[in-house]
């Protein structure tokens, strides 16, 4: 993988030099791309161009853009036929906040379609044969592949952690609007919410502060060891037996070096809000996709088709309560953090799933997409197959730079 923070310390030391960046990855993707397809469209001239005497603090290194981001120069075809070729006029706001900062766009990342769960054609680089996961399949390929050096998705429910578990990098979904969502094709304005990829969470934290222009950089000295909240029940779904033991090892290793533990249990509102979020998403859904459902219909997949039509069937008095379910929610989720600065649970239910007809499901992340909080995966566990397995960090609204230094305290102990 290509480490953002180390390439911008080694081109200030001038031990390396952005053409030298960029002949690397024209070998990797020459090597790679062909078998992980994490691309649906590449501009490797582009942007070895906008690299070319770029500063700002991102230095003309290349990233990846999930193809449901509007881009000028690129067309994107939201992971759908019925926009084969359609190109936009103008950038997703996030997409010039990163080329503001010094960044160069590599590519369109795969999405699924309509950053639904209809799987794409990308395989998962760290686990050949299994799952890369969903929405936001390619992006987290392409970092995983030592393609780009960080990569935007989006997550309406777990499309940022889940793959960035089963790639085994890092991710941060944000707190709900840190990054704005214009020019990103909506499935569900309650819900959408822009992430980003990276090697490490410090490369996250990195990346993010450098668009957003908020001050998140961590470094190893920033936290020390951190209160922690294991959430260990309270969703619909068990974790795997190796998930399990993975967690509470990495929780052994927190309180032998300092942290405090709790547990932490989901109920109420709480547990309420998560058993709802699946239809606030397919109302919304129906709604943002009325257009193509009508006039297009029969260019959708089977599993978009029946979700959308499950959505426009929902009574809006059912969504209306279930808004109000979800607001309750976020003032009571403060209540779970009165005694811990984090929570620690599975970002996924185990280890990717074998084979590309599934992208995995979004039990341990959906939740906090809906209250808004920000969540990090942190990379460095494997199963006895070598398999990743991704554990997530949450932490209070707007507190996004306590969820990255906790991440990454985290993170050194996970890869031992």
């Amino acid at each position: 993988m290509l480490s953002l923070l180390d390439l911008l310390a080694r081109l200030d030391a001038g031990r390396t030099s952005i053409e030298a960046v960029y002949d690397g990855v024209a070998s990797t993707l020459d090597e790679r791309e062909p078998d992980i397809r994490a691309f649906a469209h590449l501009d490797l001239g582009g942007a070895r161009t906008a690299a070319t005497g770029a500063g700002g603090p991102l230095r003309g290194l290349p990233i990846g853009v999930k193809d449901v981001f509007d881009t000028a120069d690129m067309p994107s075809g939201y992971g759908s036929p019925i926009y084969d070729g359609w190109q936009p006029r103008a950038d997703a706001s996030v997409v010039t906040m990163a080329r503001r900062a010094g960044a160069a766009v590599l590519g369109k990342t795969r999405t699924t379609e309509f950053a639904y769960l209809n799987p794409t054609v990308t395989r998962n680089p760290a686990a050949p044969g299994h799952t890369p996961g969903g929405s936001s399949s390619g992006s987290a390929a392409a970092v995983a592949a030592g393609m780009v050096t960080a990569a935007f998705g989006t997550q309406t429910a777990g499309s940022v952690i889940r793959p960035a578990s089963f790639c085994g990098i890092a991710a941060i979904k944000p707190s709900y609007r840190l990054l704005p969502t214009v020019g990103v094709k909506p499935f569900s304005w309650l819900l959408d919410t822009v992430g980003v990829f990276a090697a490490s969470v410090a490369d996250c934290a990195m990346f993010l502060s450098a668009i957003s222009g908020r001050e998140l950089r961590v470094d190893v000295t920033d936290f020390g060891a951190p209160r922690i909240g294991v959430v260990r029940s309270g969703f619909s779904a068990e974790p795997s037996a190796a998930m399990a033991g993975a967690v509470d090892r990495l929780v052994r290793r927190a309180a032998a070096k300092g942290a405090e533990i709790r547990t932490v249990d989901l109920s109420g509102t709480v547990a309420a809000a998560d058993r709802i979020h699946p239809l606030i998403m397919e109302y919304e859904g129906a709604l943002a996709l009325a257009h193509e459902r009508d006039h297009h219909g029969a260019a959708l997949s089977a599993v978009l088709a029946e979700a959308l039509a499950r959505g426009a069937a929902t009574e809006t008095a059912a969504y209306d309560a279930a808004r109000s379910v979800a607001h309750t929610a976020r003032r009571r989720v403060g209540e779970l953090f009165e005694n811990v600065d984090v929570l620690l649970m599975p970002a996924a239910p185990g280890a990717p799933p074998e084979g590309l007809g599934s992208t995995g499901v979004a039990t341990f992340n959906r939740l906090w997409t809906l209250i808004g909080t920000p969540a990090v995966a942190v990379p460095g566990l494997v199963d006895e197959a070598g398999l990743p397995l991704g554990v997530q960090v949450v932490a209070p609204f707007g507190q996004d730079r306590v969820a990255l230094a906790a991440a990454n305290w985290l993170e050194r102990l996970a890869r031992g």
